[in-house]
């Protein structure tokens, strides 16, 4: 697979996380740990079953380095677990805020890739983007509160949880993206088990709502892994980094078309900052 086909799967993956407000909406009043399990459950089957009609899946199982599996369950189910539990410590736009510096980190770690080369434009491209972002999570949030900062410290371990994973997951390329229906699968156990830990049972009602969790297990907690599975690993991680700020931005604008958010001058401005930090990274991308 060329680098630049890889890449563009890999934006498939920041198109469905666009998806992930408005699903997360819909499913309503579904418990954080109890969504994780059902969504990530829904995801892990229907990797599974393509991964079985393609075979060779358990032979395939047997090579997979012990490593690439703490990685692997690590990430997904961390990240989740991590961000879930920050927004409950923390207002949810300040603790976004600060958990969305994971594709910002993503463009600073790969530059430590020996494959890779962090260049001026990518940093540059980073904070630029990063500013659009910025502009919409963070909208209407309240003023720094010391009474927040557990909150706050666990949106910082989110971010260097998935930047991290992201990053990381490009040194075992040989893994291939079937193992991720087996990561999918653990965190789905590991939620369901935090659900009963920590959570009361939710039965889902009404059509909205079984709809919204069965497209975030398709979609943003499903086919968005395997995606970006492909493109991390393959393609062109740092202008991937830079292009995930585009989440956000896509995210508000599916708010926006559905009712649940308004247009406004600062969506527009964040819009134009977002397109313009990708650009330079694409710059920073291009060969000479």
């Amino acid at each position: 697979m060329s680098k630049s086909l890889a890449t563009t799967i890999g934006f498939g993956a920041v198109l469905l996380w666009s998806l992930l407000a408005l699903l997360t909406v819909g499913s309503d009043p579904i418990p954080p740990f109890q969504l994780s399990a059902m969504a990530f459950l829904i995801g892990g089957l229907v990797g599974l079953g393509f991964s079985l009609k393609r075979g060779h899946l358990f032979r395939i199982l047997r090579s997979v380095p012990v490593l690439a599996w703490v990685l692997g369950i690590g990430g997904l189910f961390g990240y989740h677990a991590l961000y879930f539990s920050a927004l409950r410590l923390a207002p949810a736009a300040e603790a976004g805020l600060i958990a969305y510096l994971w594709p910002l980190l993503i463009v600073l770690f790969s530059g430590l890739l020996p494959d890779e080369k962090l260049k001026p434009l990518h940093v540059l491209g980073a904070i630029v983007s990063f500013a659009g972002a910025a502009l919409i999570v963070a909208r209407g949030g309240a003023g720094f509160q010391w009474a927040y900062v557990p909150g706050y410290l666990l949106a910082v371990l989110c971010a260097l949880t998935w930047s991290g994973y992201s990053v990381v997951s490009r040194r075992f390329r040989a893994v291939p993206t079937e193992v991720v229906t087996f990561f999918c699968l653990a965190t789905a156990i590991l939620s369901g088990l935090a659900h009963l830990m920590f959570e009361q049972t939710v039965l889902p009602s009404g059509a909205i709502t079984w709809l919204s969790i069965a497209g975030l297990g398709l979609g943003p907690v499903g086919l968005a892994f395997y995606l970006w599975d492909v493109g991390v690993k393959q393609g062109d991680i740092q202008l991937l980094g830079t292009a995930s700020y585009a989440a956000p931005l896509l995210s508000t604008c599916t708010l926006i078309v559905a009712g649940y958010a308004q247009a406004t001058a600062v969506l527009l401005l964040a819009a134009g900052l977002i397109t313009a930090g990708a650009g330079l990274a694409a710059l920073g991308s291009r060969k000479s």
